[in-house]
């Protein structure tokens, strides 16, 4: 992906023309190897981390006069510092390995034109003092990075670079997840699980994608879609694959026989009808240590408008006890208010982005202080309660 990005890209490929040590990373254009004097008049080697401002494969011009650094701060002949490029200093986790000790402020009149230009500018001002130390030395040393970056993604990741989140959605990056139903409510989840780095995406679902489908899922599919009436999965594929390189389909709907399918799944949304098959997933979810959550919808249609509640149900290893409260796993239970089967697509949106929110907060991405694993919305009141806390 790095090599492709810097051919089609005329300021990149300049800089790798030039001898610079650039390459791409998560969404991060570093460049390596860039000597510096330290405050006791020593020569080292620092790198600079800029984000990368992306349409598609194409480079925009900068959008931040601001690039990261990793090492001392660089210093003038003397050993004083630079204090013309002085902003921050601290810990910077950048995601994926990248840190950084320190960030640069200097903006000529009129911005950056690209990133030939910023980048080439930050290194003239750091490498400077060093060549008058040791004239000759130079961040221009001719020689490619060892390795290009092995995405799950079909184009670069630069959200979480470009705000500073990329060391939290790295935390994803080893994650197997099964979607289990990828009709309403999974296929929002499926929408929000393809933006994250996670290994590997499973979707299992036995349906068709019908027209009434196509109002209660993310996205518009043509009328050509729905008159060859494809499998949900496949359907879905087609759409998420688009970014998402490593999601595989399940055309089956799970029972005991093909439960093997879920090896290795690290975690599981189940967003299906109770029953004996549900049953079974979560038996074999908690057998092989995989945390999971189970959603459900029940709203009705009384006295000309709609009301009801949506749930989140986690289980985590750690807590396993309060499932059979809220899951009805035979039908006939605590799930009967979601058996009316009436669903809207904003609701299976907000039903998606709570799973979604709560698998976060068990992964240590969003801050859980009440370490609940059961919660509900109610419609008409506007309510979340939070229960069963861990």
């Amino acid at each position: 992906m790095s090599h492709a990005l810097f051919s089609l890209n005329p300021d990149l490929k300049r800089l790798l023309d030039e001898g610079y040590l650039v390459e791409q990373q998560s969404g991060l254009l570093i460049m390596r190897e860039v000597p510096y004097v330290n405050a006791n008049r020593q020569l080292k080697i620092g790198t600079l981390i800029s984000n990368l401002t992306l349409a598609g494969d194409k480079t925009r011009v900068p959008d931040t006069h601001v690039v990261h650094w990793a090492g001392e701060f660089p210093c003038n002949v003397n050993g004083s510092p630079i204090h013309g490029i002085k902003h921050n200093e601290g810990d910077f986790d950048l995601g994926h390995g990248v840190t950084a000790t320190h960030s640069f402020s200097s903006k000529p009149d009129g911005g950056y034109t690209d990133y030939h230009h910023k980048m080439t500018s930050y290194a003239n001002i750091v490498a400077g003092p060093a060549a008058v130390l040791n004239p000759g030395i130079t961040p221009r040393i001719f020689r490619e990075p060892e390795n290009e970056e092995n995405s799950v993604f079909n184009y670069i990741e630069t959200a979480s670079g470009r705000v500073g989140v990329g060391f939290l959605t790295e935390r994803l990056a080893n994650e197997r997840v099964a979607i289990i139903g990828v009709g309403g409510t999974g296929a929002y989840i499926l929408d929000l699980v393809a933006k994250t780095p996670v290994r590997e995406i499973r979707i299992f679902d036995s349906d068709e994608f019908l027209t009434h489908n196509a109002f209660r899922a993310p996205g518009a599919p043509s009328l050509k879609d729905l008159r060859e009436a494809p499998r949900k999965v496949d359907y879905m594929k087609n759409i998420y694959g688009r970014m998402h390189r490593n999601i595989v389909t399940h055309p089956v709907a799970l029972v005991a026989g093909n439960l093997h399918l879920l090896d290795d799944v690290t975690f599981a949304f189940l967003s299906l009808d109770a029953g004996s098959a549900k049953h079974a997933i979560i038996e074999k979810l908690e057998a092989i240590g995989a945390s999971f959550i189970d959603v459900g919808m029940g709203l009705e249609l009384s006295e000309g408008s709609l009301g009801g509640i949506l749930r989140i149900t986690a289980s985590t290893p750690e807590k396993r006890d309060h499932v059979l409260k809220h899951v009805s796993l035979i039908g006939g239970g605590a799930e009967d208010v979601y058996a009316s089967n009436i669903q809207i697509a904003d609701l299976n949106a907000l039903n998606a982005v709570l799973a979604v929110v709560k698998w976060k907060k068990i992964r240590g991405i969003y801050r859980d202080l009440e370490q609940e694993h059961h919660c509900t919305y109610t419609t008409d009141g506007n309510t979340l309660i939070n229960g069963d806390f861990g």
